[in-house]
């Protein structure tokens, strides 16, 4: 197969996926890790594709399937999700929302007492329950992204019978200047609904979610109590929304 062959095999993949890691890449097309490698550097020379961290996604991104939000940046959720779960205190009723960075959260709140966790993500849910220190409740509803993602009238409906001491949230994209937090359309009304029914909002953000193209806009950096994020805010920025703390991990 030629390069030019295999560049159009990866872009396809690319368009259906939005990011895929280089082995998934390898399997798919059936060639050596180098092989793909050499063409994704030339892609990137043409300014088709950004690598990052043994991924690719297309410059111009589209929203990302459920198994490769999952892959993308792990590290750098890990940490945010580990300081978010510091935040959480004995007998605290949380809601943790069904985006990638908030499910890692999970691992990290086993040392907790007496908490209740509130969750449209089957995944946290299903790990949780083994914990008697740990009080789970499924918002339930339809599968928006399988296996594993909740929504649709009777999550929202079951939303609005709860109301939680701290929501932790995450989302595709953050605006730097406006503050805009772009949200995949099919989640919007969750987390709206949500934010009316919490004491303490916390927004959870890596560097790869800044300016990232959106259509739906679920609220702004002034709805929210914490921004806890691995990207440098500015100044500026900070003034801006000086309502809202900024915790760079």
């Amino acid at each position: 197969m030629y390069q030019k062959e295999r560049i159009a095999m990866i872009l396809n993949i690319l368009k259906e996926n939005g990011y895929v890691n280089v082995k998934y890449l390898c399997s798919e097309i059936g060639y050596s890790k180098a092989t793909i490698n050499r063409d994704l550097n030339l892609m990137e020379k043409q300014k088709l594709v950004v690598r990052s961290y043994g991924g690719v996604e297309l410059v111009d991104n589209k929203d990302i399937s459920l198994k490769f939000r999952y892959h993308k940046m792990k590290n750098e959720k890990r940490n945010i999700s580990k300081v978010a779960a510091d935040i959480v205190k004995d007998g605290d009723v949380i809601f943790v929302c069904s985006g990638s960075t908030a499910e890692y959260m999970m691992y990290y709140l086993l040392n907790k007492k007496d908490i209740t966790v509130i969750t449209n993500n089957l995944s946290v849910v299903t790990y949780l329950s083994d914990f008697s220190n740990i009080k789970t409740v499924c918002l339930g509803g339809e599968i928006l992204e399988s296996p594993s993602m909740l929504g649709g009238d009777l999550c929202i409906k079951n939303i609005l019978s709860y109301k939680v001491d701290k929501m932790f949230f995450s989302t595709h994209s953050i605006n730097d200047e406006s503050g805009e937090i772009g949200v995949y359309d099919k989640y919007n009304l969750i987390l709206s609904t949500m934010v009316q029914n919490s004491e303490k909002i916390i927004y959870m953000v890596d560097h790869t979610k800044i300016n990232i193209p959106y259509k739906t806009v679920c609220g702004t950096v002034d709805d929210v109590d914490i921004v806890l994020s691995d990207y440098k805010f500015s100044k500026k920025f900070k003034e801006k929304f000086k309502n809202t703390e900024f915790m760079e991990i």
